[in-house]
């Protein structure tokens, strides 16, 4: 299991945010200030609350120093937002709510938000989707391109990328420490990426989890495959302007994100065209998960397909590949790797020469300087990774929709030469009438 430590390249940081120099500084002085009046004090109680308090900026310093170490949270706003699951504002939108305007979520956030802002900037927000087989229950953040709420976008089905967090974590990553939203509205405005809806669900539920969306085919196991790769899309296909799972999704993540992409990918591939694979493994670790299956149940370290050999076959993308059947349609893949984290790249690069063995033409992987198992990686490489991966849908839904323009048109041929055919054929058809038979009268 690797947690989704990080560290961000070319971004200034303000002096008192949680990477600032500012800060450090500011913890230092307070743990010597306490340790200073430990010393000099010399009431027992006052010794004791002293050494209690200077324990308070010692463990702060240390949490500090990693974080800045793999520059996960750049600002205090990201810290809170991914540590408390929210994102300040982002309204949460129900089921009911969505079904009770016939899917039109314009129609629904109209009377709490702007409509031309929306057009401008895209409109995120989270929901509980629940599934019908797996019954897990947990929260999605959408978000919706400004495109959505265009008039000249009234009546296109969008496609979608699912999104997956590493462990620890939650989807509200990508929108605080991720800062995946300004970076696909800049990518959008520079004409760099193409609308496509964006789909983040939590894939762990809880801090205390690694599920990598597996399906535990333990007693009472969680089916978080299920849920994540199929109950998800299919109720956002259900309530959006968005393509049907298929060709025109895409599942992309970091880390364990990156894992979880690669695997449903591969083992779901009729439902996903396209996988981003960031920092990922390929093989699965033991799982960290609730105990029975509950909700928030203990974590317990297991490893989900002890003693079933096919299963874990199956789940590990670097031995399924090679059992892929030929023929079948191989989702394309874009591998990231950075370049400090000689694992990942090598792992990555080995992956790349298996999925050569099915598919004549697959990218490089993208090797990134500066970082290893880190966000600045991931942050980096969420442009190109948008670029490609929603200018090359659009393209296919392009020539989808031309070739199916093709066929209706020749379809439409053929069936007026057969028309006119059959009517020439009719017209210089005569139909003799047999002659009348006259029958002699006997005198």
């Amino acid at each position: 299991m690797r947690a989704p430590m990080c560290r961000v390249s070319g971004q200034g940081v303000r002096v008192l945010e949680p990477q600032g120099t500012l800060f450090f500084l500011l913890l230092m002085v307070a743990f010597a200030g306490l340790l200073i009046w430990m010393a000099l004090t010399k009431q027992i109680v006052f010794r004791v609350l002293a050494a209690c308090l200077a324990f308070i900026p010692a463990m702060v310093f240390g949490i500090a120093a990693v974080n800045k170490y793999y520059d996960y949270y750049q600002t205090w706003g990201a810290l809170f937002t991914d540590l408390s699951g929210t994102s300040g504002s982002v309204p949460h939108l129900s089921a009911a709510s969505l079904r009770s305007t016939h899917g039109s979520v314009r129609t629904f956030i109209a009377s709490s938000s702007n409509a031309q802002l929306d057009a401008q900037i895209g409109y995120l927000f989270n929901t509980t989707v629940t599934g019908p087989h797996s019954h897990i229950s947990r929260t999605v953040f959408v978000y919706l391109p400004p495109q959505y709420f265009q008039k000249a976008y009234s009546n296109y089905k969008f496609p979608a990328i699912e999104l997956l967090h590493g462990s620890p974590g939650k989807p509200s990553a990508w929108v605080g420490a991720m800062d995946l939203i300004p970076i696909y509205q800049g990518l959008l405005a520079s004409h760099k990426a193409q609308p496509a809806v964006l789909v983040m669900p939590d894939t762990d539920g809880g801090y205390q989890y690694s599920l990598q969306c597996l399906n535990d085919p333990q007693p009472h196991g969680l089916q978080d495959m299920t849920w994540v790769g199929e109950e998800v899309p299919s109720w956002v296909a259900s309530n959006l302007r968005v393509q049907p799972p298929g060709p025109l999704w895409g599942v992309a993540g970091y880390s364990e994100g990156g894992y979880c992409a690669a695997n449903i990918a591969l083992n779901l591939s009729a439902r996903f065209g396209f996988s981003g694979v960031l920092s990922g493994y390929f093989k699965p670790y033991p799982s960290q998960v609730p105990a029975n299956g509950k909700p928030n149940g203990t974590p317990i370290l297991v490893n989900v397909f002890a003693h079933r050999p096919h299963l874990a076959m199956l789940n590990t993308p670097n031995k399924y590949i090679l059992h892929f059947p030929i023929g079948t349609g191989l989702p394309q893949f874009f591998i990231v790797a950075g370049a400090e984290d000689v694992d990942d790249v090598r792992n990555a690069e080995y992956f790349r020469q298996e999925l050569l063995t099915r598919s004549p033409t697959v990218l490089p992987v993208d090797v990134i300087s500066g970082g290893g198992h880190q966000g600045s990686v991931w942050r980096e490489a969420l442009t190109p990774l948008l670029s490609w991966m929603t200018t090359t849908m659009t393209q296919d839904m392009k020539t989808k929709q031309a070739n199916a323009r093709l066929e209706a048109a020749k379809r439409a041929a053929a069936e007026k030469a057969a028309a006119e055919k059959a009517a020439k054929h009719h017209t210089h058809t005569v139909v003799r009438k047999p002659a009348p038979q006259i029958s002699k009268i006997s005198p």
